[in-house]
């Protein structure tokens, strides 16, 4: 495998040296010059080629050559992303092996949906509520970048529910089903005026799953009104509903997993099973808030946003009834001072705080079969996190680009046991302020080759879910994790930007690293776990070999290809009375590729396939135990016909076309060896869309 990735890697550079001087042979009048990609993160919009971080965006056109059920194979296809479902709707993300720190959801990723936190402040995210087709893009921020977004040590992801590249109304709406009782409905509609836009989505999801216990169904409403208030100034709302339920299976051993991977987890002779428990997930979401623009002058403007969360969250579980109540509130404002423009010499400064608090009351009852039972334990938890962040951005001769970014963090929570234990009351603690600095440079070596690097400070503090386990006992001594993040890479492109190169080398010391322990009825706590040595490489390629054009019989061919190589080891971890020093990082492969090819034929057809080669992970801290190599192949066929401004859509396509068995989210440290979730065989799918 390794020859093939060296030959594989090889053929990337080859091909993006020989396509920065290659003569396109189709004539001018039918090749199209592809659109720059631009990143809006880095709080303005810039082209991605000179920003001087590892980022990457996944654009509309992308989501729809994926199936239309799910993020995982978008964001498997990004270099050191992963992110996994356990079942349909349990999912799990990380980025640059962030995925230890979440046995569920997702955590240690500062997620945002539009201008608006989507994470709340004890650290935890609902990405499950959001249904896929109503996401319009995505950009991800690999490696800590607190300078901006406050604490995180794994990254962000800015979710765009709106493209920011069509401004027309139109109607659309899709409907597919699939394998295993898959069906999905969504419903579009975008009205543009001169002062307005408004757009508004409605989604059903709804799964029986491969494995038992794996129903799963989503309603979901979103709704963004962009109002005009001048040439530049604009004031948004933006408000989504989500009520989400899906059962849980739970994890198999190895001899279960080969023997019947479609089983939910069994009873044993102490313990019931996921079957006889009910165990599931139930949640609603209202989300809302709004962003206003305002340009005080020709170069110094202002972003306020105001934002609000309540979730109601069940989890009838194997051994207890767990339930949430979480209202999260908050705002983000900050100011930009734009210098005169000037072809030699150009600034920006930006200025500004983010503030949410989020209150949670955090019971855990008695489980009679799906059925709350008597209190066992009932807390409450107030949690706040703010920061104020600032950053200077210069570019010198056009070539130079400089960034220097710092933030200074405070995270506290004041937490009280209701029952047993009232008469105990508040009790509070708060953590030491913490500055996270951001130091960036890349340099324009020609119009098409940048070199980059950068270094930034991870810091990450422990989340309310940490606090507070389903072990049912808080705890006080959980402390934060932060780390160092050294990184240098390049991007190449050529003339007419159909091809694109990105490749990033990386090394990340992390300090008292967050582990989950479990015991043996499944509950878990967490430790601080010493320090991890993450070094990385993150190739990223994309080249249209055959140009968009109107006259072939191949209107377009493009390969698309991300590698991930790291070898992610903890550093001094010892659990008397195992000492895991050395071994390596739990539930993070060592080796992943993906690659695709998209095939544009005469009247409007396509074909797509996506390729993707993970390899081994370990299960267990002591990596005694390991997940094997998968190899997944995607296939989708579509035709698109147009008439006037209508449009039919229809497409199918087949998931795990070589039939793997694999699990795509592995139970991490399971006690009784029981890791493994079984993904489903191969399977199918089709569907239509209309819009006009």
């Amino acid at each position: 495998m390794v020859k093939l990735y060296c030959c594989i890697l090889y053929f990337f550079l080859f091909n993006a040296c020989f396509a920065q001087g290659k003569v396109d042979s189709l004539k001018r009048d039918t090749t199209r010059h592809l659109p720059g990609v631009m990143v809006t993160g880095y709080l303005t919009e810039q082209p991605v080629l000179g920003v001087p971080a590892s980022v990457n965006v996944i654009t509309p056109a992308q989501l729809q050559l994926q199936p239309g059920s799910s993020l995982v194979p978008a964001l498997n296809a990004v270099p050191g992303v992963r992110m996994e479902e356990r079942s349909p709707g349990s999912y799990r993300l990380s980025i640059r092996g962030s995925l230890l720190r979440s046995p569920f959801g997702v955590r240690d990723v500062k997620i945002y949906f539009d201008e608006l936190p989507l994470t709340d402040a004890g650290g935890n995210t609902y990405l499950n509520a959001i249904d896929v087709n109503s996401v319009q893009g995505l950009e991800i921020l690999k490696g800590p970048d607190g300078s901006l977004f406050g604490a995180n040590s794994g990254g962000v992801v800015l979710i765009h529910p709106v493209n920011r590249y069509n401004d027309s109304s139109f109607v659309s709406a899709g409907l597919s089903g699939g394998s295993y009782g898959l069906v999905h409905q969504d419903v579009a509609l975008q009205s543009h005026s001169a002062n307005n836009q408004l757009n508004l989505n409605e989604a059903y999801q709804t799964a029986a799953g491969y494995r038992q216990n794996s129903d799963m169904d989503r309603t979901y409403l979103q709704a963004v009104d962009k109002l005009i208030l001048s040439q530049k100034d604009q004031l948004k709302f933006l408000g989504l509903y989500s009520v989400l339920n899906y059962e849980t299976p739970g994890g198999l051993t190895q001899s279960q997993f080969n023997t019947n991977p479609q089983l939910a987890r069994l009873a044993t002779a102490t313990i019931p099973g996921a079957i006889g428990q009910h165990a599931a997930i139930r949640q609603k979401m209202l989300y809302g808030g709004m962003v206003n623009e305002w340009h005080l002058s020709d170069q110094l403007r202002n972003v306020t946003s105001i934002f609000g969360t309540y979730v109601d969250f069940a989890n009838p579980f194997i051994t207890t009834y767990n339930q949430r109540y979480e209202g999260t509130y908050g705002f983000r404002s900050y100011f930009e001072w734009s210098g005169k423009a000037n072809p030699k010499f150009s600034q920006k400064i930006n200025a500004g705080v983010e503030w949410q608090q989020t209150n949670s009351d955090i019971n855990a009852y008695g489980n009679r079969g799906g059925v709350r039972d008597t209190a066992q334990d009932l807390d409450k938890i107030h949690t706040n996190q703010h920061f104020f962040f600032a950053r200077y951005l210069a570019d010198i001769d056009q070539r130079w680009h400089i960034e220097a970014a710092m933030s200074l963090n405070f995270y506290g929570y004041d937490f009280e046991n209701v029952y047993p234990n009232k008469e105990i009351g508040f009790t509070n603690r708060h953590f030491t302020p913490q500055l996270m600095p951001r130091l960036a440079l890349s340099y324009q070596i020609n119009d098409n080759f940048i070199w980059r690097t950068s270094v930034s400070r991870g810091y990450s503090t422990p989340t309310t879910t940490e606090i507070r386990p389903t072990d049912q006992m808080i705890n006080n001594s959980l402390q934060a994790e932060d780390g160092i993040n050294y990184e240098t890479g390049f991007r190449l492109r050529n003339a007419d930007e159909s091809m694109f190169l990105d490749a990033s080398v990386f090394y990340y010391n992390l300090r008292n690293a967050i582990l989950p322990q479990v015991d043996i009825t499944g509950a878990t706590h967490y430790i601080n776990a010493g320090d991890t040595h993450q070094p990385g490489f993150e190739l990223y390629f994309t080249d249209w070999l055959v140009r968009r054009n109107n006259t072939d019989f191949i209107r377009g061919l493009q390969f698309n290809a991300s590698l991930t190589f790291d070898h992610f080891t903890f550093a001094n971890y010892v659990e008397a009375p195992n000492n895991y020093s050395g071994n390596k990082l739990t539930g993070v492969p060592e080796q992943v590729m993906v690659t695709s090819l998209q095939i544009r034929f005469p009247e409007s057809l396509y074909v797509f396939a996506q390729y993707n080669y993970t390899s081994k992970l370990p299960l267990n801290d002591a990596s005694s135990a390991y997940a094997p190599a998968y190899n997944l192949v995607q296939l989708k066929a579509g035709w698109e016909c147009r008439t006037g401004r209508g449009r039919l859509g229809l497409f199918a396509g087949i998931d795990n076309l070589i039939n793997q068995k694999y699990s795509l989210g592995d139970d991490l440290n399971a006690v009784g060896g029981r890791y493994f979730n079984a993904a489903a065989p191969r399977n199918y799918y089709a569907g239509m869309n209309v819009r006009f």
